[in-house]
């Protein structure tokens, strides 16, 4: 009988050899967590995904926070410190972000290369990214058109968000591809460990640089998108022509072929005689 995630054979909580898990091992927490989510109702990803759009505009708030108490030169830092806390929120509740899932419901996929795998993932995605861009909707509207934060905080949200959908489509796309891959990376790597405090460090360890160093990911640049549409900076076809598509495009190439696939592929075919041989 195969092992549950993160339990020996024995059926403690560490990993079956030596002080840390094997690549096959946190390719069985991913493969076994993920067939998991590809079979629960609509309704529960929905509201999943829903609140993760929501959750993860406090990326927009933190970083636009942090960067209005520093001065122009360290505004890079403050992306760095600021941008993750969304992604911790959403990461430690368990909701459904779509850029996760350019790797969680892929190794599935990977593993059973059938038409059913691929109909169920994407059905997992036609539901999340939707969920998703709502939410994001929903918090860019919040924020722009209510008093929510200080005339100083809002200052630096309008220069955020501007920095955030701008530089048109092939730039984005590129810089997309590598948010795509340091957030399905996150995720590879939070399943390799069980500490709260480990999984947060992680978290921030590997979503700081999408806020540093200007990547782009389609959700929290939705968050942004929409607050720039709301207060009028842009319109709505020209930031979903010219950040969505190709953030959308870039993060998915970026999650599902760095990460998903070359992942898969040092424990693939070890992994599935490694399940035989447990059974």
């Amino acid at each position: 009988m195969t092992a549950e995630p993160g339990k020996d054979q024995a059926g403690g909580d560490g990993p079956q050899k030596g002080t840390r898990y094997s690549a096959a091992e946190i390719h069985e927490n991913v493969l076994e967590a993920a067939e998991e989510e590809l079979g629960r109702p609509f309704t529960e990803l929905a509201m999943s995904g829903l609140a993760s759009g929501l959750l993860i505009g406090f990326s927009f708030l933190a970083a636009a926070l942090v960067e209005s108490l520093l001065p122009p030169k360290l505004h890079a830092l403050g992306g760095a410190i600021g941008y993750p806390l969304g992604f911790v929120f959403v990461v430690m509740a368990r909701h459904q972000l779509f850029t996760e899932n350019t790797l969680e419901p892929v190794i599935p996929l990977l593993e059973h290369r059938s038409a059913t795998a691929l109909r169920k993932v994407l059905r997992l995605w036609a539901i999340v990214l939707p969920a998703n861009v709502i939410g994001a909707a929903v918090f860019g509207f919040v924020v722009a058109r209510t008093n929510l934060v200080e005339p100083s905080v809002r200052a630096s949200l309008f220069s955020v968000s501007e920095r955030s959908i701008s530089g048109g489509f092939l730039l984005v796309f590129y810089k997309a591809i590598w948010a795509g891959w340091l957030v399905a990376l996150m995720a590879w790597l939070v399943a390799s460990t069980k500490d709260t405090i480990a999984q947060i460090a992680l978290v921030w360890l590997t979503t700081a640089p999408i806020g540093a160093l200007g990547f782009k990911h389609v959700v929290v640049g939705a968050v942004e998108g929409f607050f720039a549409v709301f207060v009028h900076r842009t319109s709505l076809g020209a930031m979903l022509g010219s950040f969505g598509v190709p953030a959308l495009l870039g993060n998915i190439l970026g999650g599902v072929v760095l990460v998903a696939l070359v992942n898969h592929g040092q424990v693939g075919e070890s992994g599935g005689s490694r399940r035989d041989y447990m059974d």
